[in-house]
């Protein structure tokens, strides 16, 4: 696969989110359907895994270390700090937490769970605006200079916090949601990581299985799964949103690929920094998400993709109105 800078690495063009196994669709996968995809990941190519401290209440974690330790020296490892599952009044809740004590001790539970000695690009998953950016990077940065980590990210913040924050310490990479269909990235922060040199990581690059064409009933989602409280998986949003997709198809069939071959290939044509980070349970859509490292789009019709779907076209905000507020993303 064609590779990308992320902070001193070089990595594979697209990367594997790796939260689908134990978090936030539905019930955790199996341990032999995880390892297949695992291992399926590294053989396919891909060289940039992504987690967290809060997938699964660390059990994503747990499930890479199991998996990948013995091969640890094939693949760029990322996880994140500063929002996990802890238990409130004996009930499992996540908390958005990024003072300095709390990173280190999640930095040391992290690298227990994964089994390494170093995680090699670790992000602050929310800023906690409680706390100043400059105090929770300060905090990664020592842990930098201990060696447990090799670089700082950070996670849905905006362009001036990015800048703050990397004037304490370099900022390798920040990760954001960015598709067809959430574009906020375009307004400020895209543009913000190219002058500083930080690579862009976009999560749910395929809208959350929307640009793979096949979700067309929200109400066959797991019962826990995360869509069913988005508004534009809501009554009314979403039917309006599926209207966008026969012209969506038609494009792909036009650039000799699938839906989703199509969401990816637009994205890395769009910012040379950038890298998705595409999640699946499934070995067959890894290697099909991998493919479109090699999809070629002319201008003309990614000009009609911009066209088509957009943050004009796409019914409903990106999050309800309290995950909203946990983000410092710049909104349209």
């Amino acid at each position: 696969m064609q590779t990308r800078a992320l902070g001193t690495f070089q990595v594979s063009a697209i990367g594997l989110g790796c939260m689908n196994l134990d978090h936030a669709y539905g019930p955790a996968t199996s341990e032999l359907d995880g390892e297949r995809v695992l291992l399926g990941a590294l053989d396919a190519g891909y060289t940039h895994l992504d987690t967290a401290t809060l997938y699964g209440g660390g059990k994503n974690e747990e499930r890479i270390g199991r998996v990948l330790a013995r091969h640890r020296q094939r693949f760029v490892l990322a996880s994140k700090c500063g929002m996990a599952i802890i238990p409130v009044e004996g009930k499992p809740t996540r908390v958005i937490d990024g003072r300095p004590e709390t990173l280190r001790r999640e930095c040391e539970a992290s690298l227990r769970r994964l089994k390494t000695d170093v995680i090699d690009l670790y992000y602050l998953h929310r800023w906690d605006e409680k706390v100043p950016i400059e105090d929770s990077v300060g905090a990664l940065s020592d842990l930098v200079r201990k060696g447990m980590i090799r670089g700082i990210g950070l996670s849905e913040v905006s362009a001036p916090t990015l800048r703050r924050a990397h004037e304490v310490h370099p900022i390798a990479a920040l990760q954001t949601e960015y598709s067809l269909w959430s574009r906020n990235a375009e307004i400020a922060v895209l543009d913000a990581c190219r002058e500083l040199g930080v690579a862009f990581v976009a999560f749910s690059p395929l809208a959350r299985a929307y640009l793979c064409g096949g979700l067309n009933d929200v109400g066959a989602l797991d019962i826990k799964d995360i869509r069913r409280a988005m508004p534009r998986f809501g009554p009314g949003h979403y039917d309006a949103n599926l209207q966008l997709l026969p012209a969506y198809r038609l494009l792909a069939q036009e650039a000799g690929c699938s839906p989703a071959q199509l969401a990816l290939a637009w994205l890395l044509h769009k910012a040379p920094h950038a890298i998705p980070i595409p999640g699946t349970t499934n070995v067959a859509h890894l290697l099909e998400n991998a493919a479109a490292a090699d999809v070629d789009l002319n201008p003309d019709l990614i000009a009609r993709l911009d066209a088509l779907i957009n943050q004009k076209t796409v019914s409903g905000p990106r999050y309800d109105v309290q995950a909203t507020g946990e983000v410092d993303t710049e909104d349209f």
